[in-house]
């Protein structure tokens, strides 16, 4: 570890030492040996039924202290806390057995449970797989469950606030010595889990497919690697260590064989993410500091890790990404890192080797501020570990075996994997009983588990978050599954399963947060969710003193043992994290790859309509949308030469689009700044995995999305006089668009023009509605048209789009104001009123009043069009697309919440409204699974709104006021008056240099009291106008070509402060005359400036670039130029801004 100068003195970055011995290992004497799995095992013979597979073995004392229960779920300020000290290891006795086993067989470990030692009869199997046992299996007062957490990431936290304001408050906390910014590398793959050779390995969602086949074929492959001759060993202590531990470790998998990202790797590898203990209550996520000490003690791949400590090095880190943010690539990105970073700890697999230039992103979130002396403690204390395996031939490669195993891929790997990380093929292709892979359980399962007694303290709580999920209907699936490794020992009255707790949209963990928040309690809801449940009975002459003990427990059950640290930080500061991604990969994954289906299905104008609105989302520079633009086109124009209409696979599309790139970037420096790297393209066609369904690792089809950002800057555009207009609604029925058409057709003057209004209500008009619109439109142009019609979604606003290019109109779309939730532009108390207002409605021309059966799931399906958008990103659309926006007052500003029945059954709605579509798609609510459901809901719904109808009416705001406000700014869109509203948003992407900039009111009035006393000074100033031509003055103080992207981060930290500049001199030439400048000081910190003569330029001669008036000292020295020295110097006041 080199230690390096930085602002604080104390600044380390680490260099690998490749050549240090291994090593040696011993085991803390921390590690709790009586883990759950432990327990579940030793319950029969404690009180399980006879029954049961065990019912042999003799019977222990009664002493319940015997069965190791309390030594899982410790008592309340009793249990010991495993500090993670040492990172692994295996006692002496069990490494002589595995060196003792031969190769190609699995060593049995000392406390391993031997499941498969003995075979079931058949007759058992069979009725396990058909179901009957679980069927037959009722649930009472003796019925018991243990549930452990088997797989997890870390909880997803969807920050409520926008990324400006995280940054903010990171950079705050930062600079009062709370927190530390710690900041990773983003590498482009899939989220895969391992639990050892019994515990499982998992993708994100599923487990036992072809990820998980390759994932654990990679892990294998780098410990042969790391270990060399002692690999097979290594990995046999690994599991048991895993296993023992109840561990689990998660890791980013980055592979050739399972899809394009954003550039397909060279080299497929793990890099490990997160390290976590399972067996003591809530899973216990390692600091990233212990993370490391882990891998280097078993040579696992580790991340590239920085450290911010103070406030310069943090806000020099966001300014660096504002930077580079449009062209940035592994190489400059990490570098600028390494320059900024109080601590820089590269990973030992080098983004640059291993997966190229593209880099997805920078992953930044908040630490303990004790992370510094953490790590370089964890440094000294654990240098990087040798790769004594780097050099020999470690058999067939990953592409190898895909390529030449295309009918079975999955078998291949794992037989290539060996022994120790694959010792069965349970979880892929079951048990032989099944004869066929049929893992799944029936849907009972989980209300039997929710009925159970929970038998120790995680159990209860797992229980707790499952029937919260359930009763709010949050869009999740509990998948259950037969656990494959505890066949041997099922019985009528002992049943093994697995779960997987899927989460299908982001909204569930905001809400799932908000429910946190009131129940403090509440175990988080984890990303990669794998639960290993037991259900099984306890005899009667047991059953007393048993329940006795597990009620003591799950009573006084902690959660501190497992919960991660947060080191004094409130929640909402712990959990603050933010994902900073760069242009060159989102080019290729969200422009290209997932423009493809529109590219083929819609065509090229569809596309870059598509495109376009994607830049405008992300606030690309104008420079760059109009380079990206010109390229895009150019690739559309050639995918539809060369395919037609057969479109492009997302899985391989880089087969084209990296050869297309290579040859566009050769053309020009500034093509290839625009792409960030191309070429060198691996070919996938031979040894691509097959992927079951078309799915990807996470068990979805739904394609990875780009959130847009949260304070969008709109445009302005005028309404043009001579055309006519088309007012249209993007709502939802009960928002009153009727009766404000009426009100406007019998407004006196109209909207105070000469154009006639007309209206068309789309529940009078027969047919497709917006054909007929169109037509009304030809038939008269000049014309204002009400279109009267719910327009939700983005393919009606292309046609109205379509409708005013062809008929010369604008279009001005109309809403309901509201605040909007965080993935929909309207509020539940919007939902509400429009709910309301339908259900008083009567003779409806569209059958939508109150004797509508289905009104609510109507409305429902009105208000997931919206979905995917927040109210800022939904008003940003529109006026990208249409250049104004009108809004219609709703609810009054200060109002009431809502009540907890109403928000209650409207969430009911919401999540019922999910189930349904997730099963049905657009059927309707009166068929399918749940309709008698529906009924249910609709009569509550009903009964819950007319009972706060006296609540909802008072919210409201008077609906003539509505309709005054909706008439003065029609008014002025029709006049040409209009101008969209703005909000303000940091810059970035076009950021080139820094520079104090300087008032030019101040600079003149400067300049003619020095021409009053000086008659050179006055000389040279006729003629020169400068009242006129000088209208901006900076004193550049890095320019990002000449001094490079950390130099202008470093002026981050005083980023619109005010510096006072010293003006020293005056120079000046035939061709150019500067201010010489010497900035001062801010809060007692130096601002110097990096170029050699720092200089305001006042003017040049007509063709002189600025940047020649750096010549001028040289110029004076050659007597070209003249020099009057200002004496005393005038200081001149100005922010430091980036641009």
């Amino acid at each position: 570890m080199q230690q390096r100068g930085g602002s604080n003195g104390h600044r380390w970055v680490e260099k690998p030492n490749s050549n240090r011995p291994s090593d040696s290992y011993s085991m803390s004497d921390g590690v709790p040996s009586a883990t759950t799995e432990n327990i579940t095992d030793r319950l029969n013979s404690l009180g399980v039924s006879k029954k049961s597979a065990q019912s042999d073995a003799p019977e222990p004392s009664m002493q319940f202290g015997n069965i190791g229960l309390t030594s899982h779920v410790p008592h309340h300020g009793k249990g010991a806390i495993w500090k993670p000290k040492a990172y692994g290891t295996v006692s002496g006795a069990t490494t002589t057995e595995v060196n003792k086993a031969p190769i190609g067989t699995m060593p049995v470990l000392a406390n391993e449970t031997q499941t498969a030692s003995t075979e079931k009869p058949n007759a058992v199997l069979s009725n396990l797989f058909s179901g009957s046992l679980l069927e037959n299996l009722t649930v009472d007062n003796s019925t018991f469950s243990i549930a452990q957490i088997r797989a997890t990431f870390y909880p997803k936290f969807e920050n409520e606030k926008s990324d400006q304001e995280i940054r903010t408050r990171m950079i705050e906390m930062v600079s009062k010595g709370l927190a530390t910014l710690e900041v990773s590398l983003k590498h482009s793959g899939s989220l895969f889990m391992y639990a050892g050779h019994e515990g499982g390995a998992y993708a994100k969602n599923s487990y036992g497919n072809i990820y998980t086949a390759v994932g654990v074929f990679v892990l294998g492959r780098v410990f042969r690697e790391a270990w060399g001759s002692q690999a097979i060993m290594k990995q046999a202590e690994f599991n048991e260590f895993l296993e023992r531990n109840r561990m689990c470790i998660s890791m980013e998998l980055v592979t050739a064989v399972l899809g394009d990202h954003g550039q397909r790797p060279r080299e497929d590898y793990v890099v490990v993410t997160a390290v976590t203990e399972l067996g003591s209550g809530k899973p216990k996520f390692y600091p990233t500091p212990d993370i490391i000490a882990f891998c280097r003690k078993w040579r696992l791949p580790t991340n590239h890790v920085w450290l911010f400590s103070t406030r310069k090095s943090v806000t020099s880190f966001f300014t660096a990404y504002d930077v580079l943010c449009e062209e940035g690539t592994a190489t400059p990105v990490c570098q600028a890192l390494d320059e900024v970073a109080d601590i820089s700890v590269p990973g030992s697999k080098d983004h640059v080797k291993v997966q190229g230039e593209i880099l997805e992103g920078l992953v930044a979130r908040i630490v303990s501020h004790e992370s510094s002396k953490h790590m370089e403690q964890v440094l000294q204390d654990y240098p990087p570990p040798p790769s004594s395996g780097a050099d020999q031939h470690l058999g067939s490669s990953l592409r190898e075996i895909c390529a030449a195993n295309r009918n079975d891929e999955k078998q291949a790997l794992l037989d290539g994997v060996g022994p120790s990380f694959c010792p069965n093929s349970l979880d892929w292709f079951g048990h032989e009983a099944t004869q066929s892979h049929s893992r799944n359980v029936d849907r009972s399962l989980l209300s039997k588990f929710l009925q159970s007694r929970p038998a120790d303290f995680s159990t209860a709580k797992l229980q707790e978050m499952v029937r919260l999920m359930r009763e709010k209907r949050f869009p999740a699936a509990f998948k259950c599954y037969h656990n494959f490794h505890k066949i041997n020992s099922a019985a009528s009255d002992n049943l093994h399963f697995k779960m997987v707790i899927h989460v299908h949209s982001d909204s569930a963990f905001r809400r799932y947060q908000k429910e946190m928040r009131h129940r403090p309690g509440l175990w988080p809801l984890y990303r990669g969710f794998f639960v290993d449940l037991n259900l099984f009975k306890v005899n009667k002459e047991r059953l007393t003193e048993f329940s006795k003990e597990i009620n003591s427990m799950v009573e006084t059950g902690d959660d501190a043992n497992g919960a991660s640290a947060k080191y004094g930080l409130a929640d909402e500061d712990a959990n603050l994290m933010i994902k900073l991604k760069f242009l060159t990969y989102k080019i290729r994954t969200f422009l290209i790859r997932n423009g493809l289906s529109i590219l083929f299905k819609e065509g090229r104008d569809a596309y870059k309509a598509y495109y376009l609105r994607q830049m405008n989302n992300w606030k690309t520079s104008p420079a760059k949308q109009k380079e990206l633009s010109k390229m895009l086109d150019e690739w559309a124009v050639s995918m539809i030469k060369k395919f037609g209409k057969k479109q492009l696979s997302s899985s391989t599309y880089l087969s084209e689009a990296e050869p297309f790139l290579e040859q566009y970037a050769k053309r020009s420096p500034l093509n290839q700044a625009l792409i960030g790297s191309a070429g060198n393209l691996v070919r996938t066609e031979d040894f691509l995995a097959i992927v079951e369904g078309g799915k990807d690792e996470e068990g979805d089809l739904e394609p990875e999305r780009e959130m847009t950002p949260s304070s969008p800057t709109y445009t302005v555009k005028e309404a043009v006089m001579d055309e006519g207009l088309i007012v249209f609604f993007p709502g939802i029925p009960g928002c009153a668009k009727s009766a404000l058409c009426k009100e406007i057709l019998s407004a006196p003057g109209g909207l105070g023009d000469d154009r006639p209004v007309r209206s068309l209500m789309g529940d009078l008009i027969k047919g497709r509605y917006w054909v007929k619109v169109s037509e009304e439109r030809r038939r008269k142009p000049y014309s204002t048209l009400l279109a009267d019609k719910n327009a939700p979604n983005e393919e009606v606003w292309r046609q109205i789009e379509d409708m005013c290019r062809h008929t010369k109109a604008s279009a001005v779309p109309v809403i309901p104001d509201s605040e909007g939730t965080e993935s929909n532009p309207f509020s539940l108390d919007a939902l509400a009123v429009f709910m309301l207002r339908v259900l008083n409605r009567v003779n409806h021309p569209g059958n939508l009043d109150k004797s509508s059966p289905n009104a609510g799931y109507v409305l429902l399906m009105f208000y997931h069009l919206y979905s995917g958008k927040s109210r800022l990103e939904f008003e940003s659309e529109l006026i990208e697309r249409f250049g104004s926006l009108v809004k219609m007052p709703l609810l009054k500003p200060e109002r009431s919440s809502l009540p907890e029945s109403v928000r209650s059954i409207l969430e009911e709605g919401i999540n019922l409204y999910k189930l349904h579509t997730n099963r049905h798609g657009r059927m309707e609510s009166t068929k399918g699974t749940y309709a008698s459901e529906w009924v249910k809901w609709e009569k509550q719904l009903r009964v819950t709104l007319l009972g706060n109808a006296e609540f909802l009416n008072s919210i409201q705001v008077p609906f003539e006021f509505a309709v005054a406000k909706v008439l003065e700014q029609l008014k002025a869109i029709a006049k040409g008056e209009y101008a969209a509203p703005s909000t303000e948003k940091r810059r970035f992407g076009t950021i080139v240099f820094a520079a104090i900039s300087l008032p030019v009111s101040e600079i003149l009035d400067f300049l003619e009291n020095l021409s009053e006393k000086d008659p050179k000074i006055e000389e040279m100033l006729k003629n020169k106008n400068l009242r006129c031509r000088l209208t901006k003055a900076h004193v550049t103080l890095a320019h990002k070509r000449s001094h490079g992207v950390t130099a202008v981060a470093s002026y981050g930290p005083y980023l619109n402060q005010n510096v006072p500049v010293d003006i020293t001199a005056l120079f000046f030439s035939d061709q150019s005359a500067a201010l010489e400048a010497e900035p001062g000081t801010v809060d007692g910190e130096k601002i110097s400036s990096k170029n050699e003569w720092p200089h305001v330029t006042i003017w040049t001669a007509e063709g002189v670039a600025a940047k020649e008036a750096n010549m001028l000292p040289h110029l004076f020295k050659q007597g070209e130029a003249t020099r009057i020295d200002i004496n005393p110097p005038i200081t001149i006041t100005g922010p430091l801004e980036l641009f």
